[in-house]
């Protein structure tokens, strides 16, 4: 580990300091977005949406293999994931069908999709980086990107936080205080597409889902109110992030498999330790 921060001081060590600020920044969005997604139980739907966006990416990269620059996969992956939000929040709202069967659709025609067209781009990109992810390879601007994901939802979490409470925990309350509850419920599916959409270099496309949900699910074991879960979502994504982001670098391993790893390890120690508190407890009231 301590390689991994003196390598980071050199000069020609960018992509190290990246690396690490894009883990830290994101882990905030993780958090907070991750929060929301679990409480709410929207996880497959935030599913879909991170699957789905890979349409998006593959077109922006099949436009670009033809010349058009402008069209970069960043682009594609936004346009996509809020496109996919909007979609399941729409068949949710309005629609007879299965809700399981409508997100189904959008994260396997999307993927699909997704390949096609990046199949059609004759060996112009290597799909792997965005399925999988590679943190390494996170830009300048991919940070202050991250940055201002992050500091955006610091901003809604603070100033929607008890209307958004209520919606997901209980609608029936909130609809009764005259609060909006479809339009918080498309909030939250925005605030996971824009999430998914910008740290899909973290982990990739196929595993984003993970890291939205195992450190919450890890904080759940101790929090009692919503703030404290986010707070403690927010660390223990940030300790998976950085052990993960050091110990890949170290053993020349892909990132995001290991990020999702170490973040699973944190989630069962969490239980463990949860298990012996109440062994403790037990022990003591005997």
């Amino acid at each position: 580990m301590f390689e991994y921060f003196q390598l980071m001081q050199e000069p020609g060590m960018a992509f190290l300091r990246n690396a690490l600020l894009v883990g830290l920044m994101g882990s905030v969005a993780f958090g907070i977005t991750g929060t929301f997604v679990v409480v709410k139980k929207i996880s497959y739907s935030a599913g879909a949406i991170s699957h789905g966006m890979l349409a998006g990416i593959g077109a922006a990269l099949f436009m670009q293999s033809r010349g058009l620059a402008w069209a970069g996969p960043l682009l594609g992956a936004g346009v996509s994931a809020m496109a996919a939000a909007l979609l399941i929040g729409a068949i949710h709202q309005l629609s007879d069908q299965r809700e399981d069967t409508a997100i189904g659709m959008v994260w396997a025609v999307g993927m699909a999709v997704g390949l096609l067209f990046i199949a059609r781009t004759n060996g112009y990109v290597d799909p792997m980086s965005y399925l999988f992810g590679n943190i390494l390879l996170v830009s300048r601007a991919d940070v202050w990107r991250v940055a201002g994901l992050s500091a955006g939802l610091i901003l809604t979490a603070v100033l929607f936080y008890r209307k958004l409470l209520a919606v997901c925990f209980d609608r029936r309350y909130a609809e009764i205080r005259g609060i909006s509850v479809t339009g918080y419920y498309y909030l939250l599916l925005l605030m996971t597409a824009a999430t998914t959409a910008l740290l899909v270099h973290v982990v990739g496309i196929v595993m984003v889902i993970a890291l939205l949900t195992l450190p919450v699910a890890a904080a759940g074991l101790f929090a009692r109110k919503l703030w404290m879960m986010m707070v403690l979502s927010i660390l223990f994504c940030l300790v998976a992030n950085v052990i993960g982001l050091v110990v890949s670098f170290q053993a020349d391993l892909p990132s995001g498999p290991v990020i999702i790893l170490v973040a699973a390890v944190l989630f069962l120690l969490a239980g463990f330790a949860r298990g012996l508190r109440r062994l403790f407890r037990s022990a003591a009231k005997a």
